[in-house]
């Protein structure tokens, strides 16, 4: 029951997501998508714009940076995000990885944690 509600929110997410972006008002517009990124990662960023409700109680919490590949900041710099993959039974290997309060820096992994690449939403900087 769970995985179906976690699911529904994904999908309601995505839409209201790809609605905003039709309709220009999206916080996570289509500039961010030109990144390679799959729609609920755009998702995701809303809601960590939006400072939530998170689907996953894990969101938000401290990213250690225990495999080393970003950069070298103090603990609690790092914050992980899930990005849902449909169809999954669990999180999936999806995260997106912010820096600072408010974020500064963002990055995204498909293969948990094996690799990250930056991302810039846009409104920011490019890393």
């Amino acid at each position: 029951m769970q995985h179906r509600l976690i699911a529904l929110l994904v999908v309601l997410i995505a839409a209201v997501t790809l609605w905003q972006r039709e309709s220009g008002s999206g916080l996570a517009g289509p500039g961010f998508a030109d990144q390679g990124l799959p729609p609920e990662a755009l998702a995701t960023v809303d809601l960590i714009r939006q400072g939530g409700p998170f689907p996953y109680r894990q969101d938000g919490t401290e990213f250690r940076n225990r495999e080393g590949l970003l950069p070298a900041a103090g603990r609690g710099h790092y914050r992980e995000y899930t990005v849902p993959t449909p169809g999954a039974p669990d999180r999936g290997a999806r995260r997106i990885v912010t820096g600072g309060e408010p974020p500064s820096d963002w990055y995204y992994t498909d293969d948990h944690y094996r690799s990250f690449r930056p991302v810039t939403p846009p409104g920011d900087s490019p890393p």
